[in-house]
């Protein structure tokens, strides 16, 4: 006798799903647009525009140029004569001290200003002041600290050191001064973070680890920092990529000098399009940007877990 299969009826959303459906994506719609506009396109354009060679000007003088952008940009490649070479070098080194120290300074301010204290909550304004602050003024104000006859150089040279040069005017000391705002700017703001990892530790693990009669650095090593773990990998990889689109200090403070000291690889972007008018060649430098940036994201997703076994 032969059975009968009964089809399951398809699910068809009513009216007030759908109608909810499109309110749903009429309130995603201007930021997906506005996303798309600033952000998407010009990024789509950018890796487009790295094969092809224009100078400005109507969109007949574009040419086909393949990878001799990349070649041009890599041709004689060197960390201390090739200009993508010093330009990399030097964004490399602003990164390597800029994300540890600013971790470090965060960190710190946050465990010391996590406690209710009568006046932490006005030192963590005091502290979280810099990142809301005008970039402008902070670099003015930085620029004379650091002056030849400014305070630091004064201070320096009552120790004996001999300070003959502002900072920002020494190959020396002007990626180091770049370095110093940077982290002084954004400590405050990552402090902030921290604080709210910390307080969702569980008391119970301090209270359990003092019972068993751990010291202050155990509980730091075993607790605190374990528990900190999601914070610190997001600070890590957002400061990664703040410091490898540097422009703004650079150009207030450096310009990229003295000589090439503090050329960073977007003010070398920036001059090529803009100085330039080699828009295909800048469009490959942004290119080499992206591919540094995602590698070393794509690293610290691996060492993350690395980290967290190793804790």
């Amino acid at each position: 006798m032969a059975t009968t299969v009964k089809q399951i009826p398809t699910y068809k959303p009513g009216k007030r799903q759908r109608r909810n459906t499109l309110i749903a994506y009429s309130f995603l719609a201007p930021n997906l647009i506005g996303f798309a506009v600033i952000t998407l396109i010009p990024v789509i354009l950018s890796v487009a525009l790295a094969f092809f060679n224009w100078n400005g000007g109507t969109l007949d003088k574009i040419s086909w140029a393949g990878l001799d952008n990349f070649k041009l940009i890599f041709d004689n490649f060197s960390f201390t004569k090739n200009d993508l070479g010093i330009s990399l070098k030097n964004t490399v080194l602003y990164t390597a001290v800029s994300v540890p120290l600013t971790i470090a300074f965060s960190l710190g301010f946050a465990m010391v200003l996590n406690r209710a204290a009568r006046a932490a909550k006005t030192f963590r304004m005091i502290f979280f002041f810099p990142y809301i602050a005008s970039i402008v003024a902070i670099c003015t104000c930085w620029n004379y600290i650091l002056f030849k006859y400014g305070p630091v150089n004064t201070f320096l040279n009552y120790l004996g050191l001999h300070m003959t040069k502002s900072w920002t005017q020494s190959r020396d000391f002007a990626i180091w001064s770049l370095i110093i705002v940077n982290v002084w700017r954004h400590a405050g703001y990552y402090m902030v973070m921290y604080i709210a990892g910390l307080q969702n530790i569980p008391k119970e693990l301090y209270e359990a680890a003092i019972v068993d009669g751990a010291n202050a650095w155990q509980k730091f090593r075993k607790i605190t920092l374990p528990m900190l773990t999601p914070t610190t990998f997001f600070v890590s990889i957002m400061l990664t990529i703040t410091c490898f689109k540097v422009f703004d200090i650079v150009v207030l403070m450096t310009e990229g000098g003295p000589g090439r000291a503090t050329q960073m690889l977007v003010t070398y972007i920036y001059e090529l399009c803009f100085t330039q008018i080699k828009y295909g060649v800048a469009s490959a430098v942004a290119m080499v940007l992206l591919a540094v940036v995602v590698l070393i994201t794509i690293f610290q997703f691996k060492a993350e877990k690395k980290w967290v076994n190793y804790l």
